[in-house]
This record gives C-alpha cells, structure tokens and sequence, in this order.
C-alpha cells in the first residue's frame, strides 16, 4: 500500500512488524508530524517497554521531535501508565509511548498522550495522521531545535502515589507474572511496599519475552497458575508487555472470568461505570446490586477514557483486564488494577468466592482472520446480514460493529480488531437450554462472513 495512503492508527495507536509496518522512518515522520501538531513548542516526554527494537524507534521519534523545536524528557524503560502519569506531573504538551502492548517482540508501535493523562483521541490521531500523510512538517530554525533531559525522580513519585491509592489490610502472598516486560522492575516493588510477601515470575527484563507471551490469557499463565498453589498464595497478578492491563489469578489457581473480574472492581466503585460493546451481562447484574449502572462504548481505552469523562464515571474497563482510574490517571493502569484487586481480597475475602458471586452465562468467543483492507469491506453489508439472519431482535447497537441484542437478554456482537487482523465474534445467553441457539448462531456468522468474502 502506498505510504501516503496507508492508515497509521489503529484501536490502540500505531502498531505493527518492525521492518514491515513500524520502522525508524516512520517513528521519524510520526516525531516531525506531533512537533507540527504541537506548533512546534512545548514538551513531551517518553518511555518504551522492553522491547529489543525500541530505542532505534526512540531515537528516531526523538529527532523528528527536536528537529520541529520539541524538547524531550527521556523516562527510560517504563510502563505505559507512568507516560500518561508523568504527562500530567511533569506538565507536559504530550507524551509517547513506545511500545506494542500485548502483540509478540516482532512487533511494535507508538502511543501519544495528551496533557491530561489520556491517549490521543481519534480526531486527534487523525490531524497527525493528515500531517504525516501530507509531509505537512513544520519547520524551526537551527538555534531553536529542541533539547533532551532525562527523569528518573517520577517513578518514586509515581510509586509513593500508588501507594497513597490502596489500603491492602492484610499481608496477602501475591506471585507477579510480568512477561519480562515494562513492569518487571516496578511491579514486585510496589507491591513489596503495599506490605504483601511477592514471588515472582518472567520478572526479568527481556525484549524477547522468553518466559511466555506477552498476551494475558489462560494459555500464557499455565506456569503462573501453577505457581499460585504451590506456593499458597492469595493471588497471581499477570502484566501485558506494556502493563497498562492485568489478569488476576484466585488462590485456586484458576485464571478469573474476564467479565467477572470487571464486575468485581466496578461493583467496588459503584455509580456509573463504562465498559466496552463486547463486555456480558454479568456487568449489568452485579452493578445493579448496588444500584448502578452501566454505559457501554466502543473497544479501546481512549474510548472508554472519553465516556468516562462525559457521563462522569467513577470507573471504566474494558474485559481485557485494560482499566481506567479517574481518580488516579485517565490512562490504563495495570499497576494500580492489580492493587485494587488485592485491596479487595484483602478486605472481603478470596478472589474464587467473590468471583462466585457473580453470576454467569454461557458465552462463546470466536475470531476469524481477515486483513486490514477486507475488514472495512465486509462489515459495510454485516449490519443487513446479521438482521436478516435473526429474529426477535430487541436492540441494534452499531457503536463499534454491530450488537444485536435478543427479547431474552442475549446478545451476538461481530467487530473488527482494531489491533489485529480479525473478525471478532462474540456470544452471551443467559440460560443453558441457549446453548445449542448459540453454537447454530455462531456457524451462522461464521458462513456469513466466508460468503462475504
């Protein structure tokens, strides 16, 4: 696809193979483009994970940057959350991420952050994008290019703050999974001064990610789960790459629901709170048990971040463990996640019984590989396809692929990977004897899709 055609941003920034997709040309341009959207004045800071790729992409963002008259503060190998973080404390115009998340080492990207602590909005990305595309780069003269400093004071008061957030009452036995990624170093220590006893795993900085995927799921925590039990612990806490999400572990060693570990810490909240269009149900039963409520948006954090601040929002998640704290930061913290989660266990007892709680349902997750261009071209028709296949059709919500709910409280969701190159299919029903609707349902959208193509 031809450079000047091609789309940077996806659901979570840019992101893609290194060589391929993300190179230091483009992490170049991606600087030259931000410093014209900032006027070419002003701060950024900016951090990466761990990946072996990331300072050959932070140089070059870096001198893009100082050449549009930017001066830089240099963070180092942080999580992603201390970006947003040191965005707001250190008073920057915005911060830069790099980093690719949960995808393995090929790959890598770039994250931008407004002043506020929130990642850059669509219609933000899409002015940098209309910069980069257009080589539309301001330019300053050669005695106003910008400078570089470093920070490394903001991680201790990025911790203390942590710390300030939570009251974990008891001593809890806590075994960290980092996937050697950007909390490795972080992670234990906070948790040490939080006052649990830590093991840990895949704590070791590692570009590589030799220990496991860097993906939270059930697949890449067997070790983790393992470990839990063995050595008795109250709970395992597990880091994306970049540890802006969490997975928890109960003392079972058995890894939590994802919609239930949400419905946990939003029931802790209470009032509003946001998730995403592919969260269950069991977010509407547990928030009405404290006579809340809930407003669903489009997947992506700096979706849920906007709705979080339009319908003020106590708390806002997405069911991959990627959660946001108003109260702290308006970025995804996997840090502050995991804390809380403690902080709870440690007050009203075991994770597998409050996760028990929680009601649940019969769900099916399915995920169809489809490429970039194919996506935007097959869910043009699925609204009309979809519709045509089902009856008793309640409710039609097309905020982010299309949601059909049903007159008996299940629901079909069919969207496009905003980071991957997938279809997502997704399923709920709240009674047993819907399973077999279910299945035929998925088979359903599975021919659809094949035919579309």
């Amino acid at each position: 696809m031809d450079e000047n055609n091609k789309k940077l941003f996806g659901t979570s920034g840019i992101r893609g193979k290194v060589g391929a997709e993300v190179n230091a040309n483009l992490a170049l341009n991606v600087g030259k483009s931000l410093a014209t959207y900032l006027k070419n004045e002003g701060t950024v800071v900016i951090g990466y994970d761990t990946r072996t790729t990331n300072k050959m992409l932070e140089q070059a963002i870096v001198a893009g940057l100082m050449e549009g008259g930017i001066n830089i503060i240099k963070l180092g190998m942080v999580p992603t959350p201390l970006v947003g973080y040191a965005t707001i404390k250190l008073g920057a115009n915005a911060g830069v991420m790099i980093t690719a998340s949960h995808n393995p080492s090929q790959y890598n990207g770039i994250k931008l952050w407004n002043p506020n602590g929130m990642a850059f909005t669509p219609n933000q990305e899409a002015e940098i994008e209309k910069i980069y595309n257009y080589k539309a780069y301001g330019n300053v003269s050669w005695e106003f290019i910008g400078s570089v400093t470093h920070n490394s004071e903001i991680k201790k008061q990025y911790v203390n703050d942590l710390l300030d957030a939570v009251n974990i009452e008891k001593k809890l036995k806590v075994v960290i999974d980092a996937a050697s990624g950007a909390g490795s170093e972080l992670s234990p220590i906070i948790f040490r001064k939080a006052g649990c006893e830590v093991t840990t795993l895949n704590s070791q900085v590692d570009g590589f990610f030799p220990g496991r995927n860097p993906e939270p799921n059930a697949a890449n925590l067997q070790n983790l789960m393992k470990v839990v039990v063995a050595t008795g612990a109250d709970l395992g806490i597990a880091h994306d790459g970049d540890t802006d999400r969490m997975m928890a572990i109960d003392e079972k060693g058995n890894i939590s629901e994802f919609d239930k570990l949400l419905a946990i810490i939003s029931k802790n909240f209470g009032g509003t709170v946001v998730t995403t269009v592919d969260a269950g149900l069991c977010m509407d039963e547990a928030m009405k048990e404290v006579n809340g409520n809930v407003v669903r948006t489009k997947v992506g954090d700096v979706a849920v971040a906007e709705s979080i601040i339009e319908n003020d929002a106590t708390f806002g998640g997405e069911p991959s463990g990627t959660w946001v704290h108003p109260d702290f930061c308006m970025c995804p913290d996997g840090l502050l996640s995991g804390l809380r989660i403690a902080e709870i266990v440690s007050k009203e007892g075991p994770l597998s019984e409050l996760l028990e709680k929680i009601p649940s349902y019969y769900s099916i997750r399915e995920k169809i590989t489809c490429s970039k261009e194919d996506k935007v071209r097959l869910m043009k028709s699925m609204k009309e396809l979809l519709t045509n296949e089902f009856d008793d059709i309640k409710e039609i919500n097309s905020i982010d692929g299309i949601r059909l709910t049903f007159e008996d409280g299940s629901w079909v969701l069919v969207r496009p990977s905003g980071t991957e190159d997938y279809i997502r299919v997704t399923l709920e029903g709240k009674q047993k004897k819907e399973q077999n609707l279910l299945d035929k349902a998925v088979c359903l959208l599975l021919k659809i899709i094949c035919k579309t193509e």
